[in-house]
């Protein structure tokens, strides 16, 4: 890794950070304001702790050995053997720093889902030990594991990270159950759209970084990466307008999201006019799939299922269609518009299978341990109380108006915070 490449990297890295606030912000203004807060700790959460656990164990059984087949040993266990100097001169460490952000916002991606009623005590045990049994084992199998090594292609997270996140999130409410009251707009959409905003300029981290260089394949998937989320955004936008006479922000920026969830896994190995196709496929099959929580009666608060879980598998089961080895001048198999069997396809959707069954199976044993020891979910009055007064003695918006309800407020905040200074 030269210098320029280094440098690439360490900015991905910090774009992929950024991210995970964005996601914060995107899914706190689509929240109650009652809740906003408790949205965007749970997210900081995941930046507070998975650092941590990452470098000391995380990456290790992640990723080393990388030609292990299920699991990583212990070679870089608390950044054993980790330097930069000799041979390496800092590769690994780059790559530690940047897979670590993946690892942070991939169960932050999960909290959209238990919105509102999941305790934060239960969500701060949820999200390490997520990560650790089934982030880091999907994500093995997938980069350098036995999925990976069979041909199925993932350029920078869709299986692994949003399909995996996805399904989960449908786990955890599954458990969880439904909140008291549902479908409530937005509280803040001027928050979503900045969040969607802040997503959008970090996702170029996230895609194009992961081509670990700067080169060829980091532009083709920067520029996928622009043209997904447009076509995206405009399609669910589209499909709005036409169903339902409005074109509006939300359907707007959760069509942008869904677009970049798709290309997420094909943005290295897909080009021309693919990146757009894909977008357009996914916006209007993520608009239709988050009206599934309606029909089959699960209650994903802000729509992780429909955009993360659809989005990705969509956009990982394209790769066997659009997957162009020759403009990259690599030696993946070709999709079958480009020339390729069905064998990729075939792959992409194994890969995508065990990963589905892995996780769900998983998220709910770790879900029905907490409910069994701890809880997981808040009670009736603390849910209509609102979490963020509840969970963090705070609330997130103030009047300086005497009397009413923003009076009472603020005098239940300052007793929560004086009974947590005693």
């Amino acid at each position: 890794m030269d210098t320029g490449d280094a440098a690439w990297v360490l900015i991905s890295s910090a774009l992929v950070l950024f991210m995970t606030p964005g996601l914060a912000f995107f899914y706190g203004g689509m929240d109650r304001s009652r809740n906003v807060l408790n949205m965007l700790m749970m997210n900081f959460w995941c930046l507070l702790t998975i650092p941590i656990l990452w470098v000391a164990v995380g990456f290790t059984l992640a990723q080393v050995p990388f030609d292990n087949s299920v699991i990583g040993g212990f070679d870089n266990l608390f950044l054993k053997g980790v330097s930069i100097t000799g041979e390496d001169g800092g590769f690994t460490l780059v790559v530690v720093a940047f897979l670590g952000m993946f690892a942070v916002i991939t169960p932050a991606l999960i909290s959209g889902a238990v919105a509102d009623r999941m305790k934060f005590s239960a969500w701060a045990i949820f999200a390490p030990v997520w990560m650790l049994l089934v982030f880091v084992p999907v994500f093995k199998w997938v980069y350098g594991g036995f999925l990976g090594s069979r041909g199925s292609l993932d350029f920078a997270g869709g299986t692994a990270i949003h399909v995996n996140a996805g399904i989960a999130a449908l786990a955890c409410v599954l458990v969880l159950g439904k909140r008291k009251t549902q479908g409530q707009p937005p509280h803040s959409m001027p928050l979503v759209m900045l969040g969607t905003g802040i997503l959008w300029f970090g996702w170029f981290g996230f895609n194009a970084g992961s081509a670990l260089a700067a080169n060829g394949t980091a532009i083709q998937a920067f520029m996928n990466t622009f043209l997904a989320g447009a076509a995206a955004g405009l399609a669910w936008g589209i499909v709005e307008k036409l169903r339902d006479g409005h074109f509006t922000n939300l359907g707007a920026a959760s069509g942008i999201v869904a677009g970049l969830v798709a290309i997420t896994p094909g943005a290295g190995f897909v080009s021309g006019m693919s990146p757009v196709l894909i977008g357009l496929v996914a916006g209007v099959v993520c608009c239709f799939a988050v009206g599934l929580k309606n029909r089959f009666g699960y209650d994903d608060a802000l729509d992780v299922v429909g955009v993360h879980f659809v989005g990705g598998l969509v956009g990982s089961l394209l790769i066997g269609f659009f997957s162009d080895p020759d403009f990259f001048g690599t030696e993946n198999m070709a999709g079958i518009f480009f020339g390729g069997s069905a064998e990729l396809l075939f792959e992409q959707a194994l890969a995508n299978g065990v990963t589905i069954v892995y996780s769900f199976i998983v998220t709910t044993i770790i879900m029905l341990a907490l409910k069994a020891t701890i809880g997981v979910r808040v009670s009736e009055s603390e849910e209509a109380q609102g979490l963020d007064l509840v969970e963090h003695g705070e609330t997130a918006y103030h009047s300086d108006t005497f009397g009413g309800s923003s009076s009472v407020l603020s005098n239940a905040t300052e007793s929560a915070r004086s009974e947590a200074h005693v």
